[in-house]
């Protein structure tokens, strides 16, 4: 195989791993949320630092960062950690496809951020798609009579962690690690407390499922992370929409949530809205690999 079939290996893993993520959570859906990510937290930074341990020759000199990036991460941890407890919060109360629509928005906050903090410029198709998925939220919430707020918070958690983590000059897993490693002290401590109540007892498989959820956290981002340096964002940008596919079919055919008429439009005019946002950088991305294609291809004809 080459790199980037490689590359494209990994990113199918990890994407259709994240699809799938709601089934298992769903299986320990009568134990708290907050008890889930305590555990999540906890268990994937060990993992992480197995993994790290194994990989790196010289670990501490890895891991060792000066206090503001300590600072950012601090935040940034704040913020991924909240976007998981709104994710598990979600799917254990039957609303998978809150999530799904959250992380299909997503890119669009995206762009909403970089133009609102980055000083990023928008293109007529981003305007577009801007005010289109806008308007398709509203129109969601005013269907429900309630805004989708899962799918907003999920969306806007994840966007300005994405900011945060920009700017930060840290390498994504190292970044990872301190991010859950700092809020394992105050998990830790959440779950010996709440060890006491009687509702806090498990089964063993239920604590093999609590355990396994770091391993859930961790390996799809490592996949994540291998296939980022072999493949160009563009690539990873389409590919990103396998797993919230993967989560609406989930929702909608496994679970049978209610799919409305309001969520029909909703999630139309969202999809409409990314066709538009993304339909230039592919079209760039195929006329670069072409004029590639063909230098490579006359070069060789010499």
């Amino acid at each position: 195989m080459t790199d980037q079939q490689k590359g494209f290996a990994a990113a199918i893993f990890c994407f259709t791993f994240w699809g799938f993520v709601p089934i298992f959570f769903k299986f320990i859906q009568h134990v708290p949320a907050l008890t889930i990510i305590a555990h999540r937290v906890v268990w994937g930074g060990l993992f992480l630092l197995l993994f790290l341990a194994i990989r790196e020759r010289h670990l501490w000199a890895v891991l060792k960062l000066n206090r503001q990036l300590m600072l950012g991460l601090l935040l940034s941890g704040a913020l991924v950690v909240g976007n998981w407890l709104i994710f598990v919060w979600a799917v254990t109360h039957d609303q998978i496809l809150a999530t799904s629509l959250g992380y299909f928005i997503n890119p669009l906050v995206n762009v909403f951020l970089g133009l609102l903090f980055l000083g990023e410029r928008l293109n007529k198709w981003q305007t577009l798609s801007l005010i289109l998925a806008c308007a398709s939220t509203l129109f969601l919430g005013l269907y429900l009579r309630q805004a989708p707020w899962v799918s907003l918070a999920l969306a806007l958690s994840f966007g300005f962690y994405g900011l945060v983590r920009k700017r930060l000059d840290v390498r994504p897993l190292i970044g990872l690690f301190w991010e859950t490693a700092i809020w394992a002290l105050p998990s830790t401590v959440y779950l010996l407390v709440m060890h006491q109540h009687p509702d806090h007892t498990f089964t063993g498989t239920t604590w093999l499922f609590l355990i396994l959820a770091g391993l859930v956290t961790v390996l799809p981002l490592i996949g994540f992370n291998y296939a980022a340096k072999k493949l160009t964002l563009v690539i990873i940008g389409f590919m990103q929409y396998i797993a919230p596919s993967i989560s609406f079919m989930i929702a909608v055919y496994l679970y049978g949530e209610d799919f409305t008429f309001g969520h029909r439009v909703a999630f139309g005019g969202i999809w409409l809205a990314l066709i538009l946002i993304s339909w230039r950088p592919l079209y760039q991305f195929i006329q670069q690999r072409s004029k590639a294609r063909a230098l490579a291809k006359r070069h060789h004809i010499q």
